[in-house]
């Protein structure tokens, strides 16, 4: 849900700690807000607490619940929750369970719905990269094919928000560099495990992606999400370093590990052409940092919303929506980890211009939105507990499975 209104107070949010703060039982995710009795900054591992507040915004009162994560503290950790493969989706506390993370929120903006392309399945493959354990999982798909609400003026697809190897967080942009190298020459690679690949372009798809049709990849156009699907395309599956057989199509199914299918659409679809079965071909591929020179850790998509202590220009202050943001202190060493709550009183939300000053007045000197609406979640874990609980109330009424997340981990 969300409200439109004139230009606001944005510059001017203020933030109201409450006194009594409330928990949210799994059992308990539609209704009213939240209600108990848990202490301002509850610590729940070593170098982690958990609070929330009241948030007034023009629209209305809201709520928020934050995580702040010291990395300063050797036995924390963030890193990508993620449900087992890029064309996948779980619930935020499915995969922190599985992860056995103490907290997480929600990731990037994903492939949801494809109403624009009879036949074609959505994915739920995320828009932007995404590293895990020092390992690239994916590439972004071109600006035009993303799920989300307007870009800020300067940004694309390719930011991130990462840790680096240095345990430092970062806004930088990752973009993907790579070739095929064929009997008949050298390929550019323009994707990897994306569910939209430029227009003439090659992308690979690895075991990583999962079982997920291919399909997707050749719909839309670089400028339009809903363009139609291409007819000129062809796919190539390597093993070993031969090509081992070649359709027509993308195709479907578990792809297994040692083995990359190269998808064409257009020019790269009649370069795939020239391949026969047999034929040795290499693909490799990286993502290039723009910013940093130390490796990322941890990575995933969404947009930056503040950068070195100011909001970037043109952030939209008029329409007010259910949010989730990470913001970092100076030192690139304290997160700030803020998901609003879903209930009915509070759905009122922020704008993305009031998200980039709340996250400022809370310390941060850069911020990240994230997917939000019924996307939005938080979770912790009680010490002890087999399960984590969910903090907030999705405004759904219910967890919505999701692409991927930041999950917090810690060894204490």
């Amino acid at each position: 849900m969300t409200r439109r209104r004139g230009r606001s107070a944005a510059g001017r949010a203020v933030l109201t700690v409450v006194t009594a703060f409330g928990v949210l039982a799994g059992a308990a995710l539609a209704g009213a807000a939240p209600a108990g009795a848990v202490p301002a900054g509850t610590t729940i591992a070593p170098g982690v607490t958990y609070r929330q507040f009241d948030l007034p915004a023009a629209a209305g009162t809201t709520h928020a619940h934050l995580l702040t994560v010291d990395l300063r503290d050797p036995r924390v950790r963030v890193g990508l929750l993620d449900p087992g493969a890029v064309a996948a989706r779980a619930t935020v506390s499915r995969m922190a369970d599985a992860a056995k993370a103490v907290a997480g929120v929600n990731g990037d903006f994903f492939d949801i719905t494809e109403t624009q392309h009879p036949g074609v399945d959505p994915t739920g493959a995320s828009v932007g990269p995404a590293v895990a354990d020092g390992r690239v999982l994916k590439a972004a798909v071109p600006d035009g094919q993303r799920f989300g609400p307007a870009l800020p003026p300067g940004t694309d697809t390719e930011d991130v928000l990462g840790v680096g190897t240095d345990r430092r967080a970062r806004l930088d942009r990752l973009t993907l560099t790579g070739s095929v190298r064929t009997p008949r020459g050298t390929l550019p690679l323009k994707g990897l495990n994306q569910y939209a690949l430029p227009q003439n372009a090659v992308g690979a798809y690895t075991s990583r992606w999962g079982s997920a049709s291919r399909e997707r990849a050749v719909c839309g156009t670089d400028t339009n999400r809903a363009a139609g699907c291409s007819s000129e395309t062809y796919e190539v599956t390597v093993r070993r370093g031969r090509v081992v057989s070649v359709s027509e199509a993308p195709g479907s199914g578990t792809i297994p590990a040692g083995t990359t299918v190269l998808v064409g659409r257009e020019k790269g679809a009649e370069r795939l052409r020239e391949l026969a079965v047999g034929d040795a071909v290499s693909v490799t591929h990286k993502l290039v940092a723009a910013v940093s020179r130390v490796a990322y850790a941890f990575a995933l998509g969404g947009f930056p919303v503040l950068r070195d202590g100011r909001p970037l220009s043109g952030l939209d202050d008029t329409t007010s929506a259910v949010r989730t943001a990470v913001g970092f202190d100076a030192s690139g060493r304290r997160l700030l980890i803020l998901a609003l709550d879903g209930a009915v009183a509070y759905r009122s939300g922020l704008t993305i211009a009031e998200e980039a000053a709340t996250m400022r007045s809370l310390g941060a000197a850069g911020a990240f939105n994230l997917d939000g609406g019924g996307s939005t979640e938080m979770v912790t874990r009680d010490s002890g507990a087999g399960a984590v609980t969910v903090r907030n109330h999705p405004s759904g009424g219910a967890e919505r499975p999701v692409a991927n997340g930041v999950g917090v981990f810690t060894t204490g």
